[in-house]
């Protein structure tokens, strides 16, 4: 039996597994260095609570670690600069126009076409190509949506896409809400489809407990492997 709980602890939030296991371990993970600690049922929440506090300096070490991993570089939207769609490397193509038309497209199998109007500023292109982003994912997202609706037999929820520093999605199951991270349209469609999985699990069991870990399991037993993946890609600033 397997039982998850989260606890404050100096200022942190702590993932709090109990498994019948013989130590004690606490990890920190990517992307935003998040404290889980795994404990045998014998251990008390007060000696957890000390084994945190006694490796605070090696939790906050490794959080800062997970601070300045590796990010994609700041993007200037010129041609040559390599963008990822889907997990995908494309070489953009900037084509300025004057006619005042803006179009963004793959060609052939490694390009990006950029159509901006002539003059386009950097920050201009960026808006664009963040407008076209997540038309692209909401494209992906909603069969997949509904595809996992369907296989967990809970109903097709409201969702959103939004960008987010340090989550790839959220759910809140009293409000029948999903959101999911707009970087997720430059991640493999693996990671999204994990993603959406995760999130919707919430309305099976909207804590990470032994129900929601089985249900994850038993949709998509390589799960773990998809959300390792995931983590150590680049973030976006």
């Amino acid at each position: 039996m397997m039982n998850t709980e989260v606890i404050e602890i100096a200022g942190l939030s702590v993932e709090l597994v109990r498994k019948p296991i013989k130590n004690l371990h606490i990890g920190v993970y990517p992307p935003a260095g998040r404290v889980r600690v795994a404990a045998p049922p014998a251990i008390s929440e007060d000696a957890v609570r000390v084994a945190v506090v006694t490796r605070l300096g090696w939790i906050k070490k490794k959080q800062r670690e997970f601070e300045g991993q590796a990010r994609q570089p700041e993007r200037r939207y010129v041609s040559g600069e390599t963008h990822f769609v889907f997990g995908k490397p494309l070489r953009l193509m900037v084509q300025p126009n004057d006619k005042n038309r803006c179009a963004i497209r793959p060609d052939a199998s490694d390009r990006l076409t950029m159509l901006v109007p002539a003059g386009s500023t950097p920050d201009q292109n960026a808006r664009r190509m963040a407008t076209w982003y997540r038309s692209q994912l909401r494209e992906k997202a909603a069969p997949r949506i509904a595809k996992w609706s369907d296989r967990l037999g809970v109903p097709i929820p409201r969702w959103g896409i939004r960008l987010m520093k340090t989550k790839w999605g959220s759910c809140n199951p009293e409000k029948g809400l999903v959101w999911l991270n707009l970087d997720l349209a430059k991640k493999p469609l693996a990671a999204l489809d994990y993603v959406i999985l995760h999130e919707m699990a919430h309305f099976v069991s909207p804590r990470h407990d032994e129900l929601f870990l089985n249900t994850l399991d038993r949709n998509m037993p390589g799960w773990r492997q998809i959300r390792s993946d995931l983590n150590a890609l680049p973030l976006s600033d």
